[in-house]
């Protein structure tokens, strides 16, 4: 193997590992929210103190129903970062490297050591990546939002699985896959745009001298992280709201189409804003969490890896 197709190997690895770590911390951190949204989502009743309510009369109690779900959302989020960090680094990469009507006109950025592109191309690579990762992930997506709803009183991985593979076929594994692109697609493509002008305006409103500090480095990427999952959060979340009510009832809801004339019919416009602040919250948090963790990762295997190779580094 040469020393080129070496590194790139090597780099890949380490934003697969980083986005790895990143996921599965967020996922962990927040998967009360994430439950909630879900529980909200599921039925219509729009009521999050409802869920409460529900959650706290189970055998467990509230806290630990709370995290009802952690395994799959943790395998889920992290690996799904993991390959959605390592595609998007690849892509921007080589449409830097190759494309140069996608290739940002400056480098003026200095909170990250990603490769830079354009508004267009930040929004493709983001929607690609999104897209390519959410439809590897789609079964353990299924399995997530099934654990943390009530609908279903599965008590294992395993036991979710056989009875979504004997009920509805390989098809079940992926039900709500077109909700889900349509969501993530445009959510992740916005999401890197709006990220990255927000890096380059808040260095440039706060310039300092010098070499840009880490503290100050992660400061920056994190507000960043929380700007723009709130937006994007809000464009969204009717995509997402759909998403949940045809994952977890699938011959109630059929297709994206039906399941939206269906709850506008029947509940209303707000029916698509179901779980929205709770949405926004976690997105915030675990966007913003996932994206500073993951670049702090990323610039200190750069830092080593210029230092003494891919030898030294150590994440």
């Amino acid at each position: 193997m040469s020393d080129g197709s070496r590194k790139s190997g090597t780099k890949s690895t380490f934003h697969f590992v980083a986005g790895l770590g990143s996921g599965v911390l967020s996922a962990i951190l927040l998967q009360p929210i994430d439950l909630l949204k879900t529980r909200v989502q599921q039925s219509g009743k729009h009521s999050l103190r409802a869920a409460l309510a529900e959650l706290r009369s189970s055998p467990k109690g509230l806290l630990p129903s709370l995290w009802r779900g952690t395994l799959p959302s943790a395998l889920r989020t992290g690996f799904g970062s993991a390959i959605y960090f390592t595609t998007l680094n690849t892509i921007r990469e080589n449409a830097a490297r190759h494309l140069p009507s996608l290739a940002a006109a400056t480098a003026n950025q200095t909170s990250s050591s990603l490769p830079k592109l354009s508004h267009t191309g930040n929004l493709l690579a983001g929607a690609v990546a999104r897209s390519f990762a959410g439809f590897i992930l789609m079964p353990l997506t299924v399995l997530k939002v099934r654990y943390e709803s009530s609908f279903y009183k599965y008590t294992s991985l395993a036991g979710a699985a056989r009875d979504i593979a004997r009920t509805e076929g390989a098809r079940g594994f992926f039900a709500g896959f077109g909700a889900t692109a349509i969501r993530d697609a445009p959510y992740a493509g916005l999401y890197v745009l709006f990220y990255e002008q927000s890096k380059r305006y808040l260095s440039d409103l706060f310039p300092q001298e010098g070499r840009m500090t880490q503290s100050r480095a992660a400061s920056i990427n994190f507000a960043s992280g929380v700007f723009s999952a709130v937006i994007c959060s809000i464009v969204s979340n009717p995509f997402d709201a759909v998403k949940t009510r045809i994952q977890l009832q699938p011959k109630k809801y059929r297709n994206m189409v039906q399941a939206s004339r269906k709850m506008l019919g029947e509940e209303g416009v707000r029916s698509m804003m179901d779980g929205l602040a709770l949405r926004m919250s976690r997105k915030a948090m675990s966007s913003a969490l996932a994206w500073t963790v993951y670049e702090e990762l990323i610039r200190r295997a750069e830092g080593a890896w210029r230092k003494g190779g891919p030898e030294e580094v150590k994440l």
